[in-house]
């Protein structure tokens, strides 16, 4: 009597299923950190926090972003700006707007006109 799967073929089916399942567990790594960032802005169109509240949850996703080596999403440090704007920190507004700028060149237009008219 002829085996069904000769021990070649067994080996190779072997090292293909620790290949796959190898392969299975591996999740791709976010682009981003997101943090509590889409939250905050929800919260800030709900106008139940105030800027000062938001800016406090921001800025510690920013410093746990740079402790973990991470990249803040588009549009995080532009929203930070508007906040530090509305609390009237000037400084620590085009800070931000300059950071976005610098990290998503594409956006620079946008930035520029935004420093613009803070500026006026």
């Amino acid at each position: 009597m002829k085996p069904a799967i000769n021990p070649s073929q067994g080996l190779v089916l072997a090292l293909a299923a620790v290949v796959i399942s190898g392969c299975a567990h591996q999740r791709p790594q976010p682009l981003y950190y997101w943090g509590a960032y889409q939250s905050q802005v929800y919260e800030h169109f709900k106008a139940e926090t105030g800027p000062e509240e938001q800016i406090a949850v921001l800025e510690a996703e920013v410093e746990h972003a740079k402790a973990t080596n991470q990249a803040l999403p588009p549009g995080f440090q532009a929203h930070l700006a508007m906040l530090y704007g509305k609390t009237g920190h000037a400084d620590k507004l085009v800070s931000n707007l300059e950071a976005e700028k610098r990290q998503f060149p594409e956006g620079s237009t946008f930035m520029d006109f935004l420093l613009k008219k803070f500026q006026k």
